[in-house]
């Protein structure tokens, strides 16, 4: 695909739909082959990226057809990563807090203060996306512990995700691939796509209906699954959490929609940094009997017990070519002691997904 095809489709054509997140991860090359649901709708082959014709082998969820989808959507970009390309480095602390740690024995919440690298970014595989694309913005930190272990979150500007299951994630893909005798996604095969798989409808009506935030600064993040909090005596607690901005959330209004700049998410992280630090609080919530937890596509009913478990204060920012975050790959599945993961199938599937992604990344150098 041709720099000239990527900027005259993507906005308009394929980047308006895309509601995805992924990091790159060193863990894991190959994931295992998990099989299509019988329930699923999407029963048609769908056309490998590689074209030729349409194969069975598609309708697997493996690490590399997620890996082949995206690349077959976006192109690939030389020493880049595959999904949420296009980001801002940023380096910072964190503290956690003496509630955090009635729940898990985790340093993070050890009290100490906590050196982070962190990195914001747009999803999808377009290193030009507008910054006023509606699609997900995206936050991996890397929290340094001080046994030296590590702790990352990967997280999402929108409080669910698009997809409960990674075949919905490949189908997706596979959908925003441009036709090769138009250079663009065929329309009918997307909204094939939205017809068979409503596990996206929620995150879609999010992104539809809420305009992207003003600023990194003014954004809340979403951890999207539940993990475990293990405490000192080895209690199990199911919790989500988010962080919440102390710049308070704000968003483009209608009439910004309608002629955005371009480029203005790094440009007001920068000004704001030089203002001085900027804060969010992370905000716990406490799971009940019969919330789902495996399924990060559903909400926590609102009346949920929260408590605030840390704030992440983030003192400066820089382009990600210098930043210390362009070398890691926020594997969500890298917890340290006293934080566990869930069976949730898409958390799994991430891990190993990020590895083979960080892998194809290296092969370009």
């Amino acid at each position: 695909m041709s720099q000239d095809h990527e900027k005259d489709d993507t906005p308009n054509n394929r980047r308006s739909f895309l509601t995805t997140a992924t990091r790159l991860t060193m863990a894991g090359a190959v994931a295992p082959v998990i099989g299509l649901p019988a329930s699923s709708a999407f029963a048609a082959p769908m056309q490998p990226v590689s074209g030729g014709a349409p194969t069975d082998e598609y309708l697997e969820a493996s690490s590399q057809h997620a890996l082949d989808a995206l690349e077959g959507a976006y192109g690939t970009h030389k020493s880049q990563r595959r999904n949420h390309t296009k980001g801002i480095g940023a380096i910072g602390k964190f503290v956690g807090t003496s509630e955090a740690r009635e729940y898990s024995r985790s340093q993070l919440f050890s009290g100490e203060t906590i050196d982070v690298v962190a990195r914001f970014s747009l999803a999808g595989g377009n290193p030009h996306a507008e910054d006023a694309e509606r699609s997900p913005r995206g936050i991996g930190i890397q929290f340094r512990l001080p046994n030296g272990s590590l702790q990352h979150m990967t997280m999402l500007h929108t409080p669910m995700f698009f997809a409960k299951m990674p075949q919905t994630f490949i189908d997706k893909f596979l959908a925003l691939t441009p036709d090769p005798a138009t250079g663009k996604p065929d329309p009918a095969r997307f909204k094939e796509f939205l017809k068979s798989h409503h596990d996206n409808d929620l995150q879609g009506h999010f992104l539809a209906t809420v305009n992207p935030p003003v600023s990194y600064a003014n954004s809340p993040f979403f951890g999207i699954h539940t993990f475990k909090f293990i405490g000192k005596d080895d209690k199990v607690t199911m919790v989500r959490w988010r962080f919440v901005p102390r710049d308070g959330e704000k968003n483009l209004t209608d009439e910004e929609m309608k002629n955005p700049p371009k480029e203005f998410l790094q440009t007001a992280l920068f000004e704001r940094v030089k203002r001085g630090p900027i804060h969010w609080d992370m905000i716990v919530s406490v799971g009940e009997p019969g919330d789902p937890v495996t399924n990060p596509t559903l909400l926590w009913p609102a009346n949920r017990k929260e408590f605030r478990a840390g704030t992440l204060t983030l003192t400066d920012a820089m382009p990600q070519e210098q930043a210390p975050s362009y070398g890691i790959n926020f594997d969500p599945l890298v917890m340290a002691d006293g934080i566990e993961a869930t069976d949730d199938p898409i958390l799994q599937f991430r891990s190993p997904t990020y590895g083979l992604s960080y892998s194809r990344r290296l092969r370009d150098l």
